[in-house]
């Protein structure tokens, strides 16, 4: 029953520096990586108030008139405005047929100069955020997006000792990585609807995720045995799990999980998950530790804008009435 179980890994200890930590934290962090896929971490270090004004900031996006959420519709850089039901999730391994999924978004990433070479080059998924006419919204979704950059940056080396690697191994793959801020609004839905989900079931893309914590539940995962198990409710906890990204850096080691939303609460629900992934020119191959004679590399190697510029164009149907950039 401890795979059926989500694990709840304490990273105060880790953070604070306390001799020992990084190698028992990491040890719990493989339990869950391998047998379950997901896990809660509490005493990460962010402050409830700054999480609570992320809420608040979303549900004042979103109770914007529709018009005005589409002027910044989404771009090619995937960053931008996803009307209600502007993605299909059609690479899904564990779900076919499904309905356009009943949620709407506001995605950032980095918040680059106007004259970066990469803005200036029209280099994709490195373009300029788009922000709405809301006093103080941009501020407090930068803020939070460093403080989330800065946790991850922290929890990769537990990712590397995990992998038997040394500590340090990610610091330069994750020194600017690439991240999506993704602010979801879920209407309430009556079910059950046949193939309609919130998000249907799918695995994330990223190296790992962070959700933020949530008072309002609707995430479901499965395990490995199939079960669907609902992610309960922690105090301050946020939920963590890895993509198809992670599983290429540990050759299927690591798991990437399925999981899907459905609101049943009878309001809105918002969510913040936090995706993030090495940076733009560092190869994603497996580690060393996950290789060798009897265990070949199962992926080729990738990068980062190769494997989203095509997991989006399978995905979200709204980048494909419009044109697309340059690959």
């Amino acid at each position: 029953m401890a795979t059926e179980t989500i694990p709840v890994i304490d990273l105060g200890p880790y953070l604070a520096g306390e001799p020992d930590a990084l190698d028992r934290t990491a040890k719990e962090l493989r339990f869950a990586l391998t047998e379950i896929g997901f896990y809660f971490i509490v005493n990460h270090g962010i402050a409830r108030e700054k999480i609570a004004r992320m809420f608040a900031e979303v549900k004042r996006f979103h109770d914007q008139p529709i018009e005005k959420k589409l002027e910044l519709k989404l771009d090619q850089h995937n960053t931008g405005y996803l009307p209600m039901r502007g993605n299909t999730l059609r690479t899904s391994t564990v779900q076919t047929g499904t309905k356009a999924n009943l949620n709407e978004a506001f995605f950032v990433k980095r918040e680059m100069a106007p004259d970066h070479p990469d803005v200036l080059s029209g280099r994709r998924f490195r373009g300029l955020n788009r922000w709405p006419d809301l006093p103080g919204f941009r501020d407090t979704v930068i803020d939070y997006c460093n403080e989330m950059e800065r946790l991850v940056q922290k929890m990769v080396r537990l990712y590397a000792r995990a992998l038997d690697l040394p500590a340090n191994y990610f610091d330069t793959a994750f020194a600017e990585p690439m991240f999506s801020m993704r602010m979801t609004h879920y209407p309430p839905q009556d079910g059950p609807v046949d193939d309609e989900f919130g998000l249907a079931p799918h695995t994330d893309t990223s190296f790992l995720t962070l959700l933020a914590p949530n008072e309002v539940q609707g995430l479901s995962i499965r395990s490995q045995s199939g079960t669907w198990i609902d992610m309960p409710a922690i105090d301050n906890a946020y939920v963590v799990n890895g993509g198809q990204m992670l599983q290429r850096y540990t050759n299927d080691t690591f798991l990437a999980t399925p999981h899907r939303a459905i609101n049943k609460s009878g309001g809105a629900r918002y969510a913040l998950p936090f995706f993030c992934d090495s940076g733009i020119d560092w190869p994603v191959a497996a580690v060393p530790t996950t290789v060798g004679p009897d265990r070949p590399p199962k992926y080729p190697t990738t990068w980062y804008s190769d494997y989203m510029t095509w997991y989006l164009k399978r995905n979200y149907d709204v980048l494909n009435s419009q044109p697309q950039a340059a690959e």
